[in-house]
């Protein structure tokens, strides 16, 4: 998160992709294809933003409205404000999101809290 917060998409991609390679958590990989979404608005290619959007959002749906801690519901809004700035005539946002963490949203039984446990293919 830090990582992302300070803008570092691709470095805060490659830091997830490890634990979402050894673990399978469909919840990392939605993260990934958020940061990739922001990396393609960092290079101004509006295709890659849209097609990485679609991605993520398809990801972090089954997760709302939190998990992990995370606001996952406000990310997928913060995702859909950017897909729809996308859709027209391009414009770079502003002001660049952030993945708060709050312990209070934290269930306890999320897999990835379990170390080399793998997670199901699907989450409902």
């Amino acid at each position: 998160m830090e990582l992302f917060h300070r803008q570092e998409f691709w470095e805060s991609h490659e830091v997830l992709e490890g634990p979402w390679r050894e673990g399978g958590s469909r919840f990392y990989h939605g993260l990934i294809l958020l940061a990739s979404a922001w990396v393609h608005v960092q290079r101004k290619n509006l295709h890659g933003v849209r097609a990485q959007l679609r991605k993520a959002e398809a990801a972090l749906e089954p997760f709302a409205p939190h998990y992990l801690g995370v606001d996952v519901a406000e990310i997928l809004d913060e995702a859909r404000r950017l897909g729809e700035a996308a859709a027209g005539s391009w414009t770079p946002p502003a002001a660049f999101p952030r993945i708060d963490l709050d312990p209070v949203r934290v269930r306890g039984d999320e897999p990835e809290l379990e170390p080399g446990r793998r997670h199901p293919p699907t989450v409902k």
